[in-house]
């Protein structure tokens, strides 16, 4: 006798569980380190009901990807195309979320190919960036997808640095003092580089 489906309320719970779950097993391993048997202990749920919902490992692993995607992209908005307000939403979103920071270093090591989703949210930055510039809000003699992952990097420049770097900011370079410091830093920086040169148009 086959095992009945769950309830439509319970399904969406279950899936949201498995969902959370599978964020913790990535970000901590990665996609080849992360075991689906761990997803299912973690969530509390049957691990049958992971490869109902989603499919495979990897199927799982694009699932916790578009979830990232879209609640950075909602989290640091580009619709204006102001650089200063991106960077700095966007770097305390990763600041708030470790998770999200791991899952990225893990996407770039393990997946060459973007998604669709990720090119639509990337093109769309683009996009922002230079229609900001085609207005005169921001420096045009820089591509708008090189300003743009100039800014990017910026943003994750602290975040991902090398321990070597952070040591010489003394005993801890993750203090509230410490991370004020170099945010301020960071949107003056943002500011200078994007900003439209004198003459301008």
């Amino acid at each position: 006798m086959t095992t009945p489906m769950p309830r439509a309320r319970d399904a969406q719970a279950t899936k949201a569980l498995l969902l959370e779950a599978a964020t913790d097993e990535f970000a901590e391993r990665g996609l080849a380190g992360a075991r689906i048997d761990r997803v299912a202990e973690r969530a509390g749920a049957n691990k049958r009901l992971l490869y109902v919902y989603f499919g495979d490992k990897n199927d799982l692993f694009d699932a916790v990807l578009a979830e990232q995607t879209r609640a950075v992209v909602a989290a640091a908005s580009l619709d204006d195309g102001d650089l200063c307000a991106f960077a700095a939403a966007r770097f305390d979103y990763m600041l708030a979320n470790p998770r999200a920071r791991r899952l990225a270093t893990w996407r770039v090591l393990e997946r060459s190919e973007p998604t669709a989703l990720e090119r639509e949210a990337f093109q769309a930055r683009v996009d922002a960036v230079a229609s900001a510039q085609r207005a005169g809000r921001l420096r045009d003699d820089i591509t708008a997808v090189d300003l743009f992952a100039i800014v990017l990097r910026m943003t994750e420049g602290w975040l991902s640095a090398s321990p070597g770097l952070l040591a010489t900011a003394g005993d801890d370079p993750m203090s509230p003092g410490r991370l004020a410091e170099h945010r301020a830093a960071l949107l003056a920086a943002v500011r200078r580089v994007s900003e439209p040169p004198p003459g301008q148009g």
